[in-house]
């Protein structure tokens, strides 16, 4: 019997019972669409988290202060005081670094006319644009002369551009207040969405460094230095040299560091790592429902035979072979492995799409990961499929022709 026959032979099977073929199918179908999705979302994620490293720049490292007792009570990392002004500049001349911009940060309301806006207010240095590659919408960055006389001026992001002027409306020269102090808007930042750490970058308000320690903190230290390394190849050993200088710095022997140093790519690796736990964790839940689609199509099988055992009988008799009818259970189990398997795929892609649509969650279906479902739809056939199909291979015809 031709393979063509067999195909032929094997959908007429499956039709003369369409709902018992629709629900078996249903296993298969609801296993691939889960799977392409789950890893989809999985895949989407490590994807928005490698473009939002490449954003904030591959080679950019980031110093810290670390932490602080009080009373007993550790303050976490970032409240030491230990970092100052001195240490950013010292690491400037730390070989294979390019830019430096010390940063120490408070909460401000933000006031300009009726409108009012609280957000981040970040203390930092000019070289800030050049180490994010962040060009200005409008007006300019703050300049040297006004880091070194603690100027009061700001340069706005643009959500807290938006909510307090507008986005239609250019602020460059305003008077705003910050903490009820005058500040004057020197520009406004172009949109740059969230950091590879969660934070949104736009709904912020840059001011010199020097101004927040002096006229809206009181303090001498800083919070952390954001640097740019040269190259990107040159990222990790630079980092390398700058725990270096300020462990000498710090006259500190025991490793028991006052500060840390972190690259982007070590900031974020511990949300790769989570998201690709967290995708192999749902790919295999969801893997549950093809081995459980699968052993119903043995079921039904298994069924079919016990029901078509005359009809095997007969086809035996009038000259058909064990491995003839054997490959005919066997192409009807991969042939509801495949269908399924199919009707999952297309699933599975519409329901990236509609996650995507509707909750905005980045999604991307890989073609490995389609491949790999259709793939496994089709083992899953074969698999389950054969103990079936050998048992009405190895019926007896004349016992089968007796049955009742």
């Amino acid at each position: 019997m031709s393979f063509l026959m067999v195909l032929t032979v094997a959908f007429k099977a499956l039709a003369r019972n369409k709902m018992r073929t629709a629900l078996t199918m249903l296993g298969m179908i609801i296993g691939v669409s889960a799977v392409i999705t789950m890893v989809a979302l999985g895949t989407g994620a490590q994807s928005s988290i490698e473009t939002q490293i490449q954003a904030a720049g591959t080679n950019m490292i980031m110093v810290s202060a670390g932490n602080f007792m009080q009373g007993g009570v550790r303050m976490g990392q970032g409240n030491a005081s230990s970092l100052t002004p001195d240490d950013a500049q010292a690491i400037r001349d730390v070989p294979g670094v390019q830019y430096v911009a010390p940063g120490v940060n408070t909460r401000g309301q933000l006031v300009a006319g009726n409108m009012n806006w609280g957000t981040q207010v970040q203390g930092t240095d000019v070289d800030l644009p050049l180490i994010r590659s962040w060009p200005m919408k409008t007006g300019a960055f703050f300049t040297p002369v006004d880091v070194a006389t603690a100027s009061k001026v700001a340069v706005l992001g643009s959500v807290a551009h938006e909510q307090l002027f507008g986005p239609d409306i250019d602020p460059v020269g305003q008077v705003i207040r910050i903490n009820n102090q005058p500040f004057t808007v020197a520009g406004v930042m172009t949109s740059k969405g969230q950091s590879g750490m969660g934070q949104d970058q736009d709904d912020l308000v840059y001011v010199p460094y020097t101004t927040v320690m002096k006229k809206l903190r009181g303090i001498t230290y800083i919070q952390n230095v954001t640097v740019s390394a040269a190259s990107a190849a040159d990222t990790t050993p630079t980092a390398d040299r700058i725990a270096t200088l300020l462990r000498t710095r710090h006259q500190i022997q025991d490793n028991n560091d006052d500060f840390m140093v972190r690259t982007m790519e070590e900031m974020a690796s511990v949300r790769v790592q989570a998201t690709e736990t967290m995708t192999a964790l749902l790919a295999g839940i969801a893997g549950v429902s093809l081995l459980v689609g699968g052993i119903g199509i043995m079921n039904i099988m298994l069924v079919s035979v016990t029901e078509r055992t005359k009809e095997i009988g007969l086809r035996m008799a009038i000259g058909a072979r064990g491995r003839d009818v054997l490959m005919q259970f066997l192409v009807e189990a991969v042939v509801l492995s495949l269908v399924g398997g199919s009707i999952g795929i297309g699933l599975g892609l519409g329901f990236s799409k509609g996650v995507t649509a509707w909750m905005t969650w980045p999604t991307k279906v890989s073609a490995e990961s389609i491949a790999v479902a259709f793939l496994f739809a089709a083992m899953t056939g074969v698999f389950f499929g054969f103990y079936p199909a050998r048992k009405a291979a190895a019926l007896d015809p004349i016992d089968a022709l007796r049955f009742e």
